[in-house]
C-alpha cells in the first residue's frame, strides 16, 4: 500500500499558491484539505490557472473551521509545518496516511495551537533568521519528503526517454 499524503491549508489567502499545491497535490496523488476562511474565491481566476488543469485529478475537502477539521479527523497523524518548530521535517517517519499542516501565508499557524502539538510540529531548515519560504513550496517539499520514504510507490519515477 502506498503513503497517503493530505495537505492542509489553514485559511490560505494568496490564490496562486493554493493553485500551485494543488497541482502538486493532484501530481502526487495526495489529497488537498482547505479551512475556511478562504482569502479568495475558489472560481478565482489566478487560482484556476495556477492549477492549470489539474483540477479533475484533484482530492479536494472543504471545511468551515479548524474545530471541523479535526472532529472529522480525530486520531490522524497530522504535523504541523512552522519556522518555530523545533525538530526538523525529515527528522520524521511519516506514517501510511498522514495530514501536513500549514497555515495562513502572512501568520503561520496559531502559536496556541503550535504549544498544544509541540511534538508533532517540524520545520524546513533555512538561513539565519529569513521569515519563512513561500508556501507553494513548502508544501511541495514536504509532499515529496513524505512520498520519498515510500520509494514513491505509485508514482512515474523514470521519464519516458529512458522507458
Amino acid at each position: 500500500m502506498s503513503k497517503k499524503v493530505n495537505v492542509v491549508l489553514v485559511e490560505p489567502e494568496i490564490p496562486q499558491n493554493t493553485g500551485n499545491i494543488s497541482r502538486t497535490c493532484a501530481a502526487t496523488d495526495s489529497a488537498l484539505h482547505l479551512i475556511r476562511p478562504l482569502g479568495f474565491e475558489i472560481s478565482d481566476k489566478h487560482l484556476k490557472r495556477a492549477g492549470l488543469d489539474y483540477w479533475q485529478y484533484l482530492d479536494l475537502t472543504y471545511y468551515d473551521s479548524w474545530e471541523d477539521f479535526k472532529a472529522k479527523h480525530e486520531g490522524a497523524a497530522i504535523y504541523y509545518f512552522s519556522t518555530k518548530a523545533k525538530r526538523c521535517y525529515s527528522e520524521v517517519e511519516y506514517e501510511d496516511e498522514v495530514y501536513l499542516v500549514f497555515g495562513k501565508e502572512t501568520k503561520g499557524l496559531p502559536e496556541e495551537l503550535l504549544r498544544a502539538n509541540e511534538e508533532r510540529c517540524v520545520r524546513i531548515p533555512m538561513k539565519g533568521d529569513l521569515r519563512s519560504l513561500n508556501l507553494s513550496n513548502s508544501v511541495a517539499i514536504a509532499v515529496y519528503e513524505a512520498l520519498k520514504q515510500d520509494g514513491f510507490e505509485g508514482l512515474n519515477t523514470k521519464g519516458k526517454l529512458f522507458e
